[in-house]
């Protein structure tokens, strides 16, 4: 147990980054804050990192409208975790950016996770930290499952979903290696911190991640949240 532990503390930071909105589940109230087992999504979220380190540092990346509505949040459900706020930018990128600026640890292994995804297990993100661990990069993925085409114009083919991968989070890096790769100009082709690392030319590991850990974007997805927290009771309070 103790040699777990002392795995577990190689973790020293996450970042989570929640910038969405209501619109695709045409709700005025951003994803992140409607409620799951009658807590807010991104609360679910937090605990998940505190439950699998009770000292890991947390950084919230909110969009800045929305920093007070989670202070009051926080009040309201006697929210008391100990985690750090900063606004989010025009893009993930700019957020993620911003959330890295207030890690203070200098070594060691921090994770970037979507705060809609409350999904994630203990067990994921410890596969994810001792893949960091051997090689400084790691990201969740599971297999595709569908038949997948790929369009162009008027045009379209049947690609080979054996060699393709449904990306997740959180992901995981080196602390210095991380804040290097951000220190890069914005490019629209970064869709995720992956992208990043690569274009900073660091070789991207895979690991397998849970195809429970959904990222919750409309209304089903939260009605299917709240059926397997239901069902397996995965998530704790």
């Amino acid at each position: 147990m103790e040699s777990l532990n002392k795995k577990k503390e190689l973790l020293k930071s996450v970042i989570i980054v929640a910038g969405g909105s209501g619109k695709r589940m045409n709700n005025l109230i951003p994803k992140q804050f409607l409620l799951l087992r009658d807590l807010p999504v991104l609360m679910h979220t937090v605990l998940k990192f505190y439950n699998f380190n009770a000292d890991i540092e947390i950084v919230l990346v909110l969009p800045e409208n929305n920093i007070e509505i989670w202070k009051n949040l926080c009040k309201k459900h006697q929210f008391n975790i100990n985690h750090k706020m900063t606004k989010g930018g025009k893009e993930r990128f700019f957020s993620v950016k911003n959330g890295l600026d207030l890690i203070e640890h200098k070594s060691g292994l921090i994770a970037i996770h979507d705060g809609v995804r409350p999904l994630i297990d203990s067990e994921t993100i410890l596969k994810g930290l001792l893949t960091a661990e051997k090689h400084q990069t790691a990201i969740p993925v599971i297999d595709v499952t569908d038949s997948i085409r790929l369009v162009e114009k008027d045009k379209n083919f049947q690609l080979d979903r054996n060699k393709l991968k449904r990306v997740q989070t959180p992901q995981i890096f080196d602390i210095q290696l991380i804040k290097e790769a951000y220190k890069k100009d914005f490019n629209p082709d970064y869709t995720d911190d992956a992208s990043v690392v690569e274009a900073a030319g660091h070789k991207i590991f895979l690991f397998e991640g849970n195809i429970e850990n959904i990222k919750i974007t409309t209304k089903f997805d939260l009605d299917f949240a709240e059926f397997l927290t239901t069902k397996f009771s995965n998530i704790k309070q």
